[in-house]
């Protein structure tokens, strides 16, 4: 089997014992971007070199004799809203379109420190905003499973890089489902940890109480080991949680003897695609067969959490993006005065769907208006949470479909409003500020569905025990996009 197919675990095991190089594992990868990028268009920005160099400095440690981390020499993709020293940091947009960080965000720090490889910055919808990678201000990502249709988003650049190849693992960022929504379209696993416990430093803001950055990875053992990297305490955001964070890897056991599982009503019902459902179930039903314990539980305030989700988050976003305004970096256009100059900069630098949220959170924030939308948005955010909290009482787990439908033909949901129903299943979780993971757990017509498990805060271990335990039972993790093969 080609290098680009294989597992983190599986290349380290060859790398430690010399049966590989990691120059040739980066080339196996460059290679097959060759062969699939102009299909697919994962990546905004390549960088070959460095990570040739990256790979050849690993090299280098096996030849000394020293140990090397989980990681080293892995070729990986970082969504191109995650500021990289020294390379292109685009958000996918206009506005951005030559900005260059001077500094690195604190998980490009803590893969550099595991000798990492950086293969790229993956497109994504701009700044975030979007669920199909449609919205992105270069160019459409494509799905690996099936080229006419979305990899979703915002990560799709990220999660489609994984599935075809270009990239053995990847980051993405979830303010409303954005890594596991795009996981579950591309067959891959997606984890969103609860919020707080990957530091954002570094993670240009979309929406600041929901933005969290995750792993999109082959199975889920490697989702295990890039959280083991990038979590934990990072005194330079304010958010990050300050509790010494285990490892994930001890959380890879084949056994879910009596824990409790909630299935929500709310989460089975019209607008979700009667396969997927029927193919959630039937992992359910495994996953009895197991040893775990079911039961139905409800979640009644679900209905209001994608109302509540877009006026929050367009509020913190309208917040958030004025500081691109032609002045201190960034975008900018020629004007008869200052005023002038911001109109035109952020009318030609912003995308249409950009604008769209920035109204809708100033509309929010303004006058008049807060106590109305926002302040009630916020209240009802209590009430999803609150939902959850009581579900976790009786339930240590909670299962759902991650995406209400398999992935969609691009262009097809033209409408704003059919787009964002594409999150209902995702966006309460980041209200609630809870953990979750997406992996892949059946095909409907040749496209993979994705199973959601939700945990309490701080419970990635729970979650990843029992993705682990289904996974090991069945082989959709092993099974590759059929991209350019006969």
């Amino acid at each position: 089997m080609e290098l680009f197919k294989h597992t983190i675990h599986a290349l380290h095991e060859r790398l430690t014992k010399k049966e590989i190089s990691a120059v040739e594992l980066a080339k196996s990868v460059i290679a097959r971007t060759d062969a699939v990028e102009p299909q697919i268009r994962s990546y905004i920005t390549e960088t070959r070199e460095q990570a040739l160099a990256q790979a050849a400095a690993v090299d280098a440690k096996i030849t000394r004799g020293e140990v090397i981390a989980p990681l080293a020499g892995i070729p990986g993709a970082l969504k191109d809203n995650i500021c990289t020293k020294g390379i292109k940091t685009t958000c996918a947009s206009k506005i951005l379109a030559n900005f260059i960080p001077p500094y690195d965000a604190t998980v490009v720090d803590r893969l550099a420190a595991q000798n990492a490889v950086l293969t790229g910055k993956a497109n994504c919808d701009e700044f975030a905003m979007g669920g199909s990678t449609e919205n992105s201000g270069f160019f459409v990502t494509h799905n690996p499973w099936d080229t006419a249709r979305v990899p979703g988003g915002s990560s799709g650049g990220s999660a489609s890089s994984v599935a075809a190849g270009q990239a053995i693992w990847a980051l993405g960022s979830d303010t409303g489902g954005s890594i596991r929504q795009p996981a579950a379209y591309c067959g891959n696993v997606g984890l969103k940890p609860t919020y707080g416990r990957v530091s954002r430093y570094g993670l240009v803001a979309y929406a600041s109480s929901l933005d969290q950055i995750g792993p999109i990875t082959r199975d889920v053992t490697d989702s295990a080991l890039v959280l083991n990297a990038i979590a934990g305490y990072d005194a330079k955001d304010s958010t990050s949680i300050n509790a010494e964070a285990p490892d994930y890897t001890k959380a890879l056991v084949q056994d879910v003897k009596g824990l409790k599982i909630g299935l929500p009503k709310e989460y089975f019902g019209a607008g979700i695609q009667p396969e997927v459902a029927a193919a959630i179930k039937w992992a359910v039903d495994q996953l009895t067969a197991m040893g775990a314990e079911v039961k139905e539980v409800s979640l009644p305030h679900t209905e209001y959490a994608l109302p509540a989700y877009y006026l929050i988050a367009p509020a913190e976003a309208s917040s958030n993006l004025a500081r691109f305004d032609g002045v201190g970096f960034g975008h900018r256009a020629l004007g008869s005065d200052i005023i002038d100059m911001y109109k035109k900069t952020r009318s030609e630098g912003f995308g249409p769907e950009v604008k769209r949220r920035i109204m809708l959170g100033t509309y929010a924030l303004s006058s008049g208006y807060y106590d109305a939308y926002y302040l009630k948005a916020l209240q009802v955010r209590t009430l999803v949470k609150q939902d959850f909290d009581k579900a976790f009482d009786e339930v240590d787990i909670l299962i759902t479909p991650t995406a209400p439908t398999t992935a969609f033909k691009i262009g097809e949901l033209s409408d704003p409003l059919a787009m964002y129903l594409q999150d209902v299943c995702t966006i309460p979780i980041n209200l609630a500020g809870l953990p979750g993971i997406s992996i892949p757990c059946g095909f409907v017509a040749g496209l993979p569905v994705g199973m959601q498990i939700i945990g309490k805060p701080l419970a990635e271990a729970t979650i990843i025990q029992a993705a682990y335990a289904f996974e090991q039972a069945n082989d959709y993790h092993t099974r590759f996009a059929p991209l350019g093969e006969v």
